[in-house]
């Protein structure tokens, strides 16, 4: 299911680089890298925003409070609509953008036509990505595997009749992307409002959804913070290779090389999600040992998967850039990319599991901090060096942005050795535990002035003196009590 939205643009890419045998597009223009850097952009600020549901769904869940899923899922969905309206904007105005910076026309154009036609595919992404979020917290994994493989059936057809029959060429590709996100969430919303699975946590939206967008903020900007930087970076690559000699074959290549590094990605980062809808489900029902043992596992299986692909892409490095071109020119590039590529895929293999994990307990500022000092400080100033000033070209650009990775990883993987487990869950207990913690203020408020109305009817009774203290001792006492706990929690 992680895979959905990159197998539905590497079919896409490959269905447009068939197409320019006939049309006479370079391989950059079959899949417009600069368009594809828009895209990048604002579909990841969508995805890492609803990752902040990883950690108030999944520790909700945890602790047994189902309608709450409900409520932040559909606060979620009105956060995300809110943000497709500035990426819509510029997106709209992105082939004059690429022209002010200096790109070539004839790439600006078509990334100005690809990209508007992504547009409805994006406002589909903002009510597809909560609801993912909403499942996968419950461990409702099968349906959305089922949802994203009947939707990428649909779309491989769809999209060889949009590009090929339609006359409209790469911008079918772009339509066929929009409609199937619109199918899939359509399959989505049918299962969650029909299936008994979903029947606790089912909700009809109300205005506590409204007031709540606040507290899912908090979580949401440091969330995408820290996800979206990284992606963003690598796109970064793409849109600098413009600036390269032979800016069509840098451009080429490296889109090529960033979407065999999306596409590997989603199995380390669908393994982050169940380590993080794993440890937040423990955190928030009070078991830090179970959540220390399932980041054990997680890294276990992590280290055995990343060197797996790691090594099977180098054997097999070469199929790669036949995957996508006939040009030998091309393909023997990707060639020597493919190093490099089996050393990232084993630094985003650690670092998807251990952003999960940073998800799962409630770390996204933590990583927010990290990624923009990885990547900002470290990534793209060595591959601005590396390309530009020793003239290392692509193959530069690349190693830049893996020595941010090595960064990242070493800093998250450092952060979650020395956890205390403990205070995470006191830390999750609290989190969910707000709302009800509030009602237990304004009821003790209610019960003290209660208890002053009682005084004064008891010592103007005809009990007995000591009767009266008796009864005011044992109030006062049990007062003192409870002001403490709501002190203390």
């Amino acid at each position: 299911m992680f895979s959905l939205s990159p197998l539905v643009e590497t079919s896409a890419y490959r269905c447009c680089s068939t197409k320019r045998g006939i049309a006479g597009l370079s391989p950059s223009l079959c899949r417009p890298s600069k368009a594809y850097f828009a895209y990048v952009a604002g579909l990841l600020a969508e995805v890492g925003m609803a990752s902040g549901l990883d950690t108030l769904c999944g520790q909700a869940y945890g602790a047994q409070q189902y309608k709450k899923l409900s409520i932040h899922t559909y606060s979620a969905i009105l956060s995300l609509i809110l943000v497709c309206l500035p990426v819509s904007f510029l997106w709209i105005s992105l082939g004059r953008l690429l022209l002010l910076i200096g790109q070539d026309p004839l790439i600006s154009q078509e990334a100005g036509r690809y990209i508007e036609w992504m547009i409805p595919g994006l406002f589909a992404i903002a009510a597809t990505q909560p609801l993912m979020k909403f499942l996968q917290s419950q461990s409702l994994i099968f349906p959305m595997l089922l949802s994203s493989a009947a939707t990428l059936c649909i779309h491989i057809p769809l999209c060889w009749i949009m590009v090929f029959k339609s006359g409209i060429g790469n911008i079918g590709a772009a339509l066929s992307i929009s409609i199937t996100y619109w199918i899939n969430l359509a399959i989505l919303v049918l299962y969650i409002k029909y299936s008994d699975s979903c029947k606790a946590t089912r909700a009809p939206i109300s205005m506590e959804a409204v007031s709540r967008i606040v507290e899912f903020l908090r979580l949401a900007v440091p969330s995408a913070i820290m996800i979206c930087p990284e992606w963003w970076s690598f796109e970064l690559l793409v849109l600098l290779s413009g600036l390269l000699p032979n800016p069509r074959l840098e451009a080429s290549v490296l889109s090529i090389c960033l979407t065999s590094i999306s596409l590997l990605y989603t199995i380390p980062s669908g393994l982050g999600s169940a380590a993080s809808t794993r440890v937040s489900n423990e955190l928030g029902a009070g078991n830090p040992e179970r959540a220390r043992v399932a980041v054990r596992v997680v890294i276990s299986i992590t280290i055995v998967l990343s060197l797996t692909m790691s090594v099977s892409l180098l054997i097999l490095g070469r199929v790669v850039g036949y995957a996508y071109s006939d040009e030998k020119e091309v393909v023997d590039y990707v060639w020597k990319m493919i190093p490099l590529l089996s050393i990232s895929v084993v630094m985003d293999s650690f670092q998807g599991v251990l952003k999960g994990i940073a998800r799962g307990c409630g770390w996204q500022h933590i990583g927010a901090y990290v990624n923009l000092g990885a990547y900002y400080l470290v990534g793209i100033p060595n591959a601005l060096v590396l390309a530009f000033v020793v003239h290392t070209g692509g193959m530069g650009l690349w190693i830049g942005i893996l020595s941010g990775s090595m960064v990242q990883c070493a800093l998250l993987g450092l952060i979650t050795t020395f956890t205390n487990w403990q205070q995470q869950a006191a830390s999750a207990s609290e989190r969910v535990s707000g709302e009800s913690c509030h009602r237990e203020n304004v009821t003790y408020v209610s019960m003290k002035d209660d208890f002053l109305s009682l005084w004064a009817r008891l010592a103007a009774s005809e009990e007995s003196l000591a009767e009266a203290r008796r009864k005011k001792k044992k109030v006062t006492s049990w007062l003192v009590n409870k002001e403490f706990q709501l002190s203390s929690s």
